[in-house]
């Protein structure tokens, strides 16, 4: 069996793994750090990260996956309640953290363990480790319930970075930076786990911003992880700072997830810098399923193809394959293969209703798929399907088709009950002038003349803002939804 992280375990040098500001870890200060964190863990069963965007962080959970034990990541802004779920259900030994990091109530019960990134300890070995054995337990964001634990093995951590490899031309020669949370997929599987298992490196901003990201890809990073909050602060700065146009265009490749990249975003970013942003498809349950191909088209607005190893098909309500493709064929998007999770701990009710009988899981996101098999994702199935006068409507492209009208900042689509519709469409906007915000009715045109008359807005409603979680994504159930 071979290591997670190759360049840790054979013969690890002195090139850099890791930077956080001006704090910095070679891969052999990191593979001796990591292995006093494993001496002290071994065996330990689960084990609570207080996931701070810092070198801690990184050491501690790279530390726990060498050791053979599972990594729990925990948000620095979770609260007590949804703390104590968390802790009551993964049962960790202990909780790694920076020192002087002071933490909440509810962990304070367990044996904490300061991480030292300057600690040597034995060199670790993961070689022997099962790769169907738990490396990481991630929390779901609970939007209809307390979140679940999904369990995630090494094997979906090996299967997911080597095919984004295949599919990124990802390899040790690239920098990445990025300035997203550690306590989730995105930041800490891609983000960090990522590049040390190509023998790479990360640069982390710390909390991301527009002249961070700028500075780094001018000084010699090749590649940039974002989320649409991310990319649409450069769109918007890019016009007025040619020297964030030129960083950018340096860049090997731009990649967004966690949400939908906005069309208007993606032409104004290609229109500056003459690069496209790449998108990919994921989930905590799934780690990665599609991308977009480095040497492939980046469409703007789809989340390209299945990674090698992963089957995808589009069902309909009663679960049997689309017959048909192209813009109207919607279906909700299954998967397979060895980049899933193995179970919701202690939830096995849960794990068995995301499984078909013949081992596909349901996503809960509904898609069209292309004549090439390109993937444009149209929602999630619990809040952006529309039921429409007897067509079935996905919130994205509508939202993607009212961001091109130049009074729109923001925008949200969700659907509510109508006597005579099933459902209407409803846009929940942020004008780009409050003080004049666009007519109903004229957005309400905007949107027919793009899409189809049936995919019309019925009500639009102004807000000040969209509620977002900590990946920027619109929380829609607080939007309402009848």
């Amino acid at each position: 069996m071979s290591s997670l992280f190759p360049a840790l375990t054979d013969d690890p040098g002195e090139r850099v793994a890791l930077r956080f500001g001006a704090r910095s870890l070679t891969y052999a200060q990191l593979a001796a750090a990591a292995g006093a964190v494993g001496e002290r863990v071994r065996g330990k069963g689960r084990v609570a990260v207080w996931a701070t965007p810092s070198r801690e962080t990184a050491v501690a959970v790279v530390g726990v996956l060498l050791a053979g034990a599972a990594a729990v990541p925990l948000n620095p802004r979770s609260g007590g309640k949804e703390l104590e779920h968390i802790l009551s259900d993964s049962a960790p030994g202990l909780v790694l953290a920076a020192p002087g990091e002071e933490l909440p109530a509810p962990l304070r019960r367990l044996p904490r363990i300061d991480v030292d990134p300057r600690e040597e300890g034995t060199r670790p070995d993961d070689r022997r480790v099962d790769p169907a054995a738990p490396a990481l337990v991630v929390y779901t964001s609970g939007t209809t319930g307390p979140p679940k634990g999904a369990v995630i093995p090494r094997r979906a951590i090996a299967a997911t970075l080597d095919a984004l490899a295949d599919a990124w031309q990802w390899t040790g020669s690239d920098v990445l930076v990025h300035g997203l949370p550690l306590f989730h997929v995105h930041g800490l599987v891609l983000g960090v786990l990522g590049p040390l298992r190509r023998g790479g490196s990360v640069r982390h901003l710390g909390r991301f911003t527009v002249e961070g990201a700028a500075r780094e890809l001018g000084g010699g990073a090749t590649m940039l992880f974002g989320v649409p909050t991310m990319y649409h602060r450069i769109a918007e700065a890019l016009p007025g700072d040619p020297g964030l146009a030129e960083a950018l265009a340096g860049a090997r490749l731009l990649v967004s997830g966690s949400a939908a990249l906005p069309v208007h975003d993606h032409e104004r970013i290609a229109a500056a810098t003459g690069r496209r942003v790449v998108e990919r498809y994921g989930m905590t349950e799934t780690l990665m399923n599609t991308s977009v191909r480095a040497d492939g088209e980046a469409r703007a607005g789809t989340v390209g193809v299945p990674l090698p190893g992963v089957e995808l098909r589009l069902v309909e309500e009663d679960g049997t394959p689309l017959a048909s493709v192209g813009a109207e064929a919607v279906g909700e998007i299954q998967v397979r293969g060895p980049n899933l999770f193995t179970e919701y701990l202690n939830r096995p009710d849960a794990t068995a209703a995301a499984f078909t009988p013949d081992g596909w899981f349901r996503t809960g996101d509904m898609a069209v798929r292309e004549a090439d098999g390109y993937v444009r994702i149209v929602g999630r199935k619990a809040t952006d399907l529309i039921k429409s006068g007897g067509y079935k409507i996905g919130a994205g492209e509508i939202e993607n088709a009212l961001l091109e009208h130049p009074g729109v900042r923001e925008a949200a689509v969700t659907g509510e009950p109508d006597a005579d519709l099933g459902e209407r469409i409803v846009a929940w906007i942020v004008a780009a002038d409050p003080q004049s915000p666009p007519d109903a009715e004229v957005l309400a045109g905007h949107v027919a003349g793009r899409l189809a008359p049936h995919k019309r807005p019925r009500a639009v409603r102004y807000v000040e803002a969209l509620p977002r979680n900590d990946m920027g994504k619109i929380m829609k159930r607080a939007l309402g939804r009848g």
